[in-house]
């Protein structure tokens, strides 16, 4: 576990607001997040804001995306799907916490820049594919755990809830009245949906 003043005061700030996965801490500490922001805002990179990261996105704020791996409830054996690679952070941690996951961006130069993010911090199971993130990856479908972190228009999309594994969870942020995070199941009896935190995303584009 990386140690240093920033990143325990981080963890301590994580825990203040509310965290309690031992694992996911564990991940935030691991995952060297300077790595995964441009050059000029390393000084930065364990403060929890979010930051830019060019292509006018965003890295989100280290307890939103701790946040949403503990409601993914990721126990190590998954195989998962990451929609908005972005700068490759948040497939990051969650390849901490699951087996393997397949990360789909629409723009091309921020999956190469993900890319050069996720070699650098040493992380090999992760899969970058480019493409429309709200159709999901089929070709590796089911997913135990699909993860969005990228703001849906009105309800989850469907090819996304259609990829998931018996038992698997879905998590995304869904645009309407207001936005907040939406956790879908998949259980025996169809998709149950339940209503969770406020948040403000991206949309979720197509390239």
């Amino acid at each position: 576990m990386k140690s240093s003043p920033a990143v325990e005061r981080l963890t301590r700030d994580l825990v203040a607001a509310g965290l309690r996965d031992d694992r996911v801490l564990a991940a935030v500490a691991q995952v060297p997040r300077d790595l995964f922001v441009p050059q000029e805002f390393r000084h930065a990179a364990w403060q929890n804001v979010p930051l830019p990261i060019g292509e006018g996105q965003t890295i989100s704020a280290p307890l939103v995306v701790a946040r949403m791996c503990e409601l993914l409830e990721l126990s190590g054996s998954e195989h998962a799907l990451d929609v908005g690679t972005g700068s490759g952070y948040h497939a990051a941690l969650i390849s901490r916490l699951a087996r393997h996951v397949w990360s789909i961006e629409s723009r091309p130069e921020l999956s190469r820049q993900a890319d050069a993010n996720l070699r650098s911090a040493g992380i090999e199971n992760v899969t970058l594919v480019v493409g429309d993130g709200s159709r999901g990856h089929p070709e590796a479908a089911p997913y135990d755990a699909i993860n969005v972190a990228a703001a849906a228009s009105g309800s989850l999309p469907a090819a996304l809830e259609e990829q998931l594994a018996s038992g698997g969870r879905l998590l995304a942020p869904v645009d309407g009245a207001d936005e907040r995070l939406v956790l879908a199941r998949c259980t025996a009896e169809g998709i149950e949906r339940q209503d969770l935190d406020p948040v403000r995303f991206v949309p979720l584009s197509t390239p």
